[in-house]
Formats: C-alpha cells, structure tokens, sequence
C-alpha cells in the first residue's frame, strides 16, 4: 500500500499544515479511493478551514480527481463561477452557491481554476453534542435537513463567509488544544444553525411539512444505509410500520416517482461509483450490491442506466 497525502494548509504562520490520507493500492484498487481525515502535527483539531485558492496551490493535480470522503465537507463559492461534480450529478455554481457534502459521497470540484471560495471540513463524530444535560437547547445541529446545494443571498453569503474566516482565525490561537476544540465546536453549531435557519425559512415559505415529506425522510435514511440488502418496497415499509401503499404515496408526493425506482436509484448510484472509481469485477460489484447472479445484476443496469456497466465504466473513463 502506498500512503498518498493530498495537503491542506491550515497554520501556515507556525508551518504546520493539515493532510487529507488516502491509502492506494498500487496494484488493485478495490474500493473507492477514500481520503480520511488524519491531519499531520502539530494540528489536531478535528475541523480545518482553507481558501480553495491555498488548495489549488498544493494540491495541484489532485484537486481535480474524483475523491470520496470519510468527513463532511463545505464548500461555499464566493468568486467566479464553476461546476461540481456530486455523485455524477453536475452542479452548477456561482457565488452565493454552498454544497454540503455528507461523508460517503463522491466529489469533484470541476475542471475550472477561475473561482474561489471556502472550503470548511469536520469529522462526523465533531458534529455530535458534547453533552444532553440541557433540555432547553438543541444541542445537535440536523446536517440532514441541508439540502445539496444552496443558494445564499449576498447579505447571508457575507455572514457565512464572516462565520468561516472567524473559525479559521480561530484555528490559530495560541490556547489549550481543548479550549481551541471547544470554541470552533460552538462556532460550528453556529454555522450550520444558521444554514439550517435559513433553510428553514424557505420551507415555510414554500409549504409546511407534511406527513408524507416525513414518512419519505425515514424510508430515504433507512434507504441509504440497507440499498445493498433491501431491494424491495416491502423490505422497507414494514421496519417502518407503514403499509407498502402508504410508503409510496409518500414517495411520489416527495418526489414524483416511485418507492422502487427511488431504491433502484440509489442502487444504481453505488454501482457507478464502484465501476468508475475501482477496479472491481462487475461480478463482484453485483455481488456486492445484493445479486445472487452476474447477469440479474447486469441486465438491471442496463435498465435503469441504458448501457452494460462495462459501457458505462469505459465511457466515464474515456470522459475523465
């Protein structure tokens, strides 16, 4: 195995800088190339702010390869125009444009060097509470409940900004490492309250909640975390007490499709990021992806993509 860092500039004044580990096979890469998140010393703080400018600048090449994180990422535009690349779907940006980038997913900030903005990562654990003993405050912040992508107005993309160049002035303080961990965890939660307000607030103004938005909310969580073994309606409506009619009501009114293609999305999903960015066997990634047989696995492809998952892995490799 050889041990690749991708660097990530965070206390450039005492020459510390944080790294992004990916572990690469030389010979078989049998997994999606994944980047942890393991910052080299002096730092140790489990959340880093930097410019997409500083990343361009020492990253060079890979900045432009297709990663899947282990962490949950910000990214926020605040000069020119780009476009990103999540999960295969491309994502037109401008400034005002914030993607919130969950940790499992694929990303690619795009081919484009004319932009800037902030980028803001943080391990998923950093995001839990540090303590319930309070029941007046709401002490986790819902990362779920963000869409995507957002679309910030220039008087919110001013506080946001001003948010995240506070936490990265914090990042260098010269204080106890648990008063420094303590502080940017607090502005964290302001952070993504704030998204979480403003989000919020475009809710309501489009409609309230319903009880289907929220019956789809479960079965898309329980979706994401059994795709590979589930691969049925009834699957899920019975661990979520719902009948398979009301479940795909549910599913159509979110989402103007139905609960099996929505699950079949999802599995198609995977199976395209394993094509593209391993080199596993189409046989094995079936067999991972809940297929008894090769050819079950490779005529629902074709289905659900119109090509062979052999097609889609040359043509994606062609294109990138």
């Amino acid at each position: 195995m050889n041990d690749t860092f991708w660097p990530f500039p965070t206390r450039p004044v005492q020459g510390g800088q944080a790294a992004l580990l990916a572990s690469i096979s030389m010979k078989t890469n049998t997994d999606i190339e994944r980047l942890g998140y393991r910052p080299q010393a002096p730092y140790q703080l489990d959340l880093e702010v930097f410019s997409i400018a500083d990343l361009r600048q020492r990253g060079k090449e890979q900045v432009r390869m297709t990663h899947r994180y282990e962490f949950h990422t910000l990214v926020c535009v605040t000069q020119g125009t780009c476009t990103q690349v999540v999960d295969f779907k491309s994502i037109a940006c401008e400034p005002g444009s914030l993607l919130v980038l969950r940790a499992g997913q694929a990303h690619n900030y795009g081919q484009g060097e004319d932009w800037d903005g902030w980028n803001v990562l943080f391990r998923p654990e950093f995001a839990l509470p540090v303590s319930t003993a309070s029941h007046d405050l709401k002490l986790e912040p819902d990362l779920k409940s963000l869409p995507e992508h957002m679309v910030l107005s220039s008087p919110d993309l001013q506080r946001v900004t001003g948010l995240v160049q506070q936490m990265r002035e914090d990042t260098l303080i010269d204080a106890p490492h648990e008063d420094v961990h303590a502080l940017l965890r607090h502005q964290l939660y302001a952070l993504l309250t704030r998204l979480s307000i403003l989000q919020g607030g475009r809710q309501a103004k489009e409609a309230p909640v319903s009880r289907a938005l929220q019956r789809f909310k479960r079965f898309q969580q329980l979706v994401d975390e059994r795709f590979a073994q589930w691969h049925q309606v009834g699957d899920y409506a019975d661990p979520l007490g719902f009948t398979e009619k009301s479940l795909a009501r549910a599913v159509a009114a979110s989402t103007g499709t139905t609960a099996k293609a929505f699950i079949a999305a999802r599995i198609v999903l995977e199976a395209k990021r394993l094509l593209v960015h391993t080199d596993l066997a189409v046989a094995t990634i079936g067999d991972r992806l809940g297929f008894d047989e090769p050819t079950n696995f490779s005529k629902f492809f074709k289905r659900e993509a119109a090509c062979t998952p052999a097609e889609f892995r040359q043509s994606q490799r062609k294109t990138g």
